[in-house]
């Protein structure tokens, strides 16, 4: 999310989605050794992949249900 007007440019962040399911794979990456940027890098680069399938195919993202 951008927090943007006119010809200010404020900082951006991630909002919505499944901070839980994010923060436990970057929590497991960094139990592995991982580096925290390393780590971080990861996951953005997972869910940069699920986006990019997801577009691809042109169809919403639909949670799996348990």
């Amino acid at each position: 999310m951008a927090r943007d007007s006119g010809q200010w440019k404020g900082k951006r962040f991630i909002r919505g989605g499944r901070a839980a399911l994010r923060h436990a794979k970057y929590q497991a990456l960094t139990a592995a050794g991982k580096a925290p940027k390393v780590a971080l890098v990861a996951v953005m680069r997972k869910l940069i992949v699920l986006a990019n399938a997801l577009l691809k195919d042109a169809r919403p993202w639909e949670p799996k249900l348990a």
